[in-house]
Order: C-alpha cells, then structure tokens, then sequence
C-alpha cells in the first residue's frame, strides 16, 4: 500500500538505525506496547493478530484514532490507513537493510476537509510527529541491541 501522493498533506522521513531489522520490527510490530517508548502516544491496542484487517485504536497527542493493519511484510514493511473526523490517513513504514544498520522509512498521507481546511497547521504536525516516532524508535531499538 503507498501513501496518496495527491493528499494534501504528506510527509516523508527516514533515519538510519544501528540495529537489526528482527529488533526494530519487534518494536515498530508490538503496537500494543507502543506507550512504553514513544510519548506522543498515551493508548495503542491492536483487536486481534497482527494481520491484514486486523484493528487498532490509539490516541496521539490527544486525538483517538481507529486504524486497520492493510499491508504487514514481517521485517520489511507495516502499512495502514485510519480515520478521525475530517480525516483519512494511510502510513507506511519501510525498513531497509544496510550494511551494519537500517534505513528506516516512514510515509504518511492527510486527506479530508479537517485537512483542507488547516493544511499549514496539519503539514507541520505530521512532520513533526514522524520525525519524532522515527528518533523514539531508533532510542528504543538501539538499546535493546
């Protein structure tokens, strides 16, 4: 699944990890656990295996969130799309070997009127979020290395 390139709102961000990619898709993969190592986060709780059409609800800085798993490549890529009012999100997750690291990518697409209606405000929120999951994640995989 890829992010819609033609939403409103989109952001793109990597970093690289000096971990496995087995220890870094145990974290990103336990949504359930996701409270313990990133802040933004205050609820994570995955209904059911982590599997396509499988749900989750969440709640980021506040807003509560209804997700559906749509695309899982164990260690590889975790992708889904969720809703809150006025919007529609799909976010993607890519990991990429290297040599002696990760390279890990993340993707997220906003579409909606909330979303056209404050798209400066969304942009800057959206970056800021996934730049700040993707240095939680490389934190939390690093020391578990």
């Amino acid at each position: 699944m890829e992010i819609n390139l033609q939403a409103p709102v989109i952001a793109q961000h990597q970093i690289v990890v000096n971990a496995s990619s087995e220890a870094i898709w145990q974290v990103l993969s336990d949504i359930n656990r996701w409270t313990d190592w990133n802040p933004n986060i205050s609820e994570a709780t995955l209904e059911g295996a982590l599997k396509p059409g499988s749900i989750f609800r969440w709640k980021a800085g506040g807003t509560a969130i209804l997700s559906t798993l749509q695309e899982i490549e164990p260690q590889r890529r975790l992708s889904w799309t969720g809703q809150v009012i006025g919007t529609r999100a799909i976010h993607t997750w890519m990991l990429e070997p290297q040599v002696d690291s990760v390279l890990v990518r993340t993707e997220e697409s906003f579409e909606g009127w909330l979303v056209r209606l404050s798209k400066r405000m969304m942009q800057r929120m959206l970056d800021q979020s996934l730049q700040e999951w993707l240095e939680c994640l490389k934190q939390k995989a690093e020391a578990a290395t």
